[in-house]
This record gives C-alpha cells, sequence and structure tokens, in this order.
C-alpha cells in the first residue's frame, strides 16, 4: 500500500493516472448515457430492439479496436508518446462536441458515431499508455502501478456510470446536462495531459504501414511469434469477451429481470466496478510486488462460479408488474435482490484477480522495442473477443430467443473451459522464461 501511495506522488506515474482516469470516465458516462436513452426511451428514433440496440453500442465501441489498434501501434513506438496523448485529447473534445449535437438533436445515429469515435479514440490511446507504464516504473513496481491503474479505471468506471444515469435520472429528458458533463471531463483530460513527462522515441525510424488490414495480420503474427505472449493475450481477451456479454445485459437484466429503474443499473454497476477494484488491491497485496500468475486460477474459478451463483439468484427475483421499482425499494424487497448484488460484486473481484497478473506479465515480458506493438495485438485480439461477445448475446437473446440467465450460464461454463485450457497452458511458460531471465 505504501508503494503505491508513492508512485501516486511522483511526476512520472501521476498525471498518466489521471489522464486515464478522466477517459476512463468519460468513456463510460458517455456510453451509460447512451445504454439508458435507449432502454428507457428518452430518443424516439429507435427502429430496432433494446437489446439489438444495446449491443450495437457495445460493437460500434469495439470494432475500432480490430480496425485501428496495428496502426495505434507503430504511432507509439514511431512518436513521442506524450505528445501524441495531447492529441488524442484534443480529439476527444471535439469527439464529445460531436455527441452533444446528437443529444440535443434526439439524433440516434449522431451518438452511435460519436460512440464509434470513443472507441477509436480508446484504440489510439491503448498501446501508448501500456506502453508507456514500463517505462515509468521500476520492475518492482509494475505490479503496484498495475493495480493501481485497474483499480483507477474501475473507480473511473464506477463514478462514469453513476454520474451518467444520474444525470440522465435527474435532468427528465433534458440533455443538455449530459453535454456539459461529458465536454467538461473531455477537458479534464486535455489539462492532465499537458503534465505527461515526454517519453523516449523507441523506434524513431520505424515506417509506419497505414494498411490497417496488413498490419493487424502483421501484428498478431508478431505476437504469434513469442509463445508466452501470445497465451497471456489470448487470457485478456478472453477477460474481456467475459466481461462484455454480462455488463452489456446489466441495463436489459435491470428492466426486465429485476424491473427496476436506470438508477438501479448504476448501482448494479457500481458494485461490479467496486469489485474490480477491490479484486486489483487485493491482487497485488496478496500476490506481492514480483510478477506473477498466483491470483489467476482462484479469479478464474471465481468468474465461473460467481456467473453461476447470478444466474441462480435471478432464478429467484419474483416477477413483478406496475411501476419499475427505484433505489428504496429494491433495498426492501427481500434477499433476492441482495443476491443478485453480492454476485455482482464477486464477478468484479474475481475479475480483479485475474486481469491485474495477466497485464503485468504481459508488460513484463513484451520486447521494449515492439511492446505499443504488442499492446495492439492485445487490443485486436481483445476486439475479436468482444465483438464475438455481442454477436454471441443477439444470437442467443434476440435470435434464439433464450432467456438472459441461460446466456449467463454458458459463459460460465465456456469460461471454465477455457481457464483450464490457459492455465495449463501458461504455467510451464512461465517458469521458462524465469529460468532464461535468471540465465
Amino acid at each position: 500500500m505504501k508503494n503505491s501511495e508513492h508512485l501516486l506522488s511522483t511526476r512520472r506515474f501521476l498525471p498518466m493516472f489521471l489522464t486515464q482516469f478522466f477517459g476512463a470516465l468519460n468513456d463510460n458516462v458517455y456510453k451509460q448515457a447512451l445504454l439508458l436513452v435507449i432502454t428507457y426511451g428518452w430518443i424516439q428514433q429507435q427502429a430496432a430492439s433494446i437489446s439489438t440496440l444495446n449491443n450495437l453500442a457495445a460493437l460500434l465501441f469495439i470494432l475500432p479496436y480490430f480496425i485501428f489498434s496495428a496502426t495505434a501501434g507503430q504511432l507509439a513506438d514511431k512518436y513521442e508518446r506524450s505528445q501524441l496523448v495531447r492529441m488524442l485529447k484534443i480529439a476527444e473534445i471535439l469527439i464529445m462536441l460531436l455527441g452533444t449535437a446528437g443529444f440535443l438533436l434526439g439524433n440516434l445515429w449522431l451518438l452511435l458515431a460519436a460512440l464509434f469515435l470513443m472507441g477509436t479514440h480508446s484504440t489510439f490511446f491503448g498501446p501508448i499508455k501500456y506502453a508507456i507504464l514500463p517505462e515509468i516504473l521500476k520492475p518492482n513496481e509494475l505490479m503496484s502501478g498495475n493495480a493501481l491503474f485497474q483499480s483507477g479505471t474501475s473507480i473511473a468506471i464506477l463514478v462514469g456510470m453513476i454520474l451518467g444515469g444520474a444525470v440522465i435520472s435527474l435532468s427528465q429528458g433534458n440533455l443538455i446536462w449530459i453535454s456539459v458533463t461529458v465536454v467538461t471531463i473531455a477537458i479534464l483530460g486535455y489539462i492532465t495531459s499537458t503534465f505527461i513527462l515526454k517519453q523516449t522515441v523507441t523506434c524513431p525510424d520505424f515506417k509506419v504501414d497505414w494498411n490497417f488490414f496488413r498490419t493487424s495480420c502483421q501484428t498478431i503474427r508478431y505476437a504469434k511469434s513469442l509463445p508466452l505472449i501470445f497465451t497471456v493475450l489470448l487470457g485478456n481477451s478472453w477477460y474481456w469477451f467475459y466481461g462484455a456479454t454480462y455488463l452489456t445485459q446489466i441495463p436489459q437484466l435491470t428492466q426486465q429481470n429485476l424491473h427496476a429503474s436506470e438508477n438501479v443499473v448504476s448501482l448494479l454497476l457500481t458494485f461490479f466496478s467496486v469489485g474490480i477494484g477491490i479484486g486489483s488491491l487485493l491482487c497485488r497485496k496478496i500476490g506481492g510486488t514480483e510478477v506473477n500468475i498466483k491470483m489467476v486460477p482462484i479469479g478464474a474459478v471465481g468468474l465461473t462460479v460467481c456467473a453461476l451463483y447470478l444466474a441462480a439468484s435471478l432464478s429467484f427475483v419474483p416477477e413483478r408488474s406496475g411501476e419499475l421499482m427505484g433505489l428504496a425499494e429494491i433495498f426492501s424487497s427481500g434477499w433476492s435482490y441482495y443476491h443478485v448484488m453480492i454476485a455482482v460484486t464477486l464477478l468484479g473481484i474475481s475479475g480483479g484477480f485475474y486481469i491485474v497478473p495477466l497485464y503485468a506479465t504481459m508488460q513484463a515480458y513484451s520486447p521494449r522495442s515492439h511492446r505499443a506493438r504488442v499492446v495492439a495485438a492485445n487490443n485486436i485480439l481483445n476486439a475479436v473477443f468482444m465483438v464475438s461477445s455481442a454477436i454471441f448475446s443477439i444470437i442467443i437473446l434476440s435470435v434464439l430467443k433464450i432467456d438472459i440467465k441461460i446466456l449467463f450460464c454458458i459463459t460460465a461454463i465456456l469460461s471454465a473451459i477455457f481457464s483450464i485450457w490457459l492455465l495449463l497452458r501458461l504455467t510451464p511458460m512461465l517458469k521458462n522464461a524465469q529460468v532464461s531471465l535468471e540465465d
């Protein structure tokens, strides 16, 4: 904990941490506001079902990771990274102005276009932030730095979802307030980015290939040439498939299964985000400062068991009709609702145990000259898995009309199978890599 406090007081870490925080905050304020105006009918242009539109929104945010990640990784290795961050933060302000136009005009397509561009912004920021961390942190600070980054991101997600939901709920259809909120956060992100220290350029002579299809294939091929790294990337990407499957359904789950209002959506997302933050910090505290995957098996078991617990909890929620319940009614409506909250929190804690060691391992064992491109490969695979998650959820819920509880059970079983494969493959690889480093 002392090490974490030390990092947050340093000029080399704090501006990067805050810039990441405000970026994640804005992503989630905007996404949450958009999901709520779709789910609760604040925008009246909806030709498709709520489930389809929510999963389409998730897909549009992730699609840029698939298209642009390889190019983003090349730019992050070729150019000075603090300057790239500042340019991206200016772009974020402009994107939020486009989103403002969408909110004020009540135009769903402008809102979805801004969501796609926010995904593009995050795509270009991702390789930079994870390539900077090993440069500004000492080897024995990597676990702490990643735990802080994940915890900070979780808090940003939490605050963003609460803030997005609260602004939409309190404004009662006056979308000027959500517009002011997202533009203000974007400006704060730019201000903190101006304090990021200048970084060393790792490959100034590298020639950027702007053909995104070719560079994506080359980036993935390079990652595959590093078996340990590629296995870690697959582990990361499975987590994003898993998380996207659950998080995207929470608005629909709240409305249809719990028969509750948008404030309860924010409550459940709060529990999930708090869980990730707790899991991330506990992972660092229990697992130690050295890069290792000791906590990954615990997280993997939790992701399966807690998902089944959530599905079972939903089965015991009583049927209701009439007005949607608010926060006070949820807390006074019996233990079936508390079980849903506990299950969501435990899912978040399990996710923190699972993902922090994998990100630290990715950074520690990636070649320095190609680190941003390794992160780009990670983002491409994340995108493939998350887009697959959106398509998978649309097929299960909208095409096959299968209950959301069954979707959660299927995902839990798939997670168990994947995690067993991951750990059987990853453990001997890491042992060999550590022996090589010692030699």
